[in-house]
C-alpha cells in the first residue's frame, strides 16, 4: 500500500470532478480525499496497492466528460490509512 498526491489541474472545478473522483476510487478501492484548492486545481490524497492507483491515475487523467485535465502531478507521501473515500469541500 502506498500514499500519493495528485494535483489536477485544467477545468476541473464546478464540473463534478470530485464527484467523479469518488465514484472511481470508490470502484478501484482507493481510499483518501478530494478537495478543491484556491488556486482552481483539486488535490487528490490516494491510498491504494500499485495496480490500484495506475488504473485511479489513469481515470483521473481523463476525467469526466465536462471537465478539461491539462496536467496531474503526482507525488509520494508518507503512508495514510483512511476507511473511505471522502470530498473534503
Amino acid at each position: 500500500m502506498t500514499t500519493r498526491r495528485y494535483t489536477v489541474s485544467g477545468l476541473v472545478q464546478g464540473v463534478g470532478f470530485r464527484w467523479f473522483v469518488r465514484r472511481i476510487a470508490d470502484a478501484f478501492g482507493v481510499t483518501g480525499t478530494v478537495q478543491n484548492l484556491p488556486d482552481g486545481s483539486v488535490e487528490i490524497i490516494a491510498t491504494g496497492a500499485e495496480d490500484q492507483h495506475q488504473s485511479f491515475r489513469e481515470q483521473v487523467e481523463i476525467g469526466p466528460d465536462s471537465a478539461r485535465v491539462d496536467h496531474v502531478a503526482i507525488q509520494p507521501m508518507e503512508l495514510r490509512r483512511f476507511s473511505d473515500f471522502r470530498s473534503l469541500r
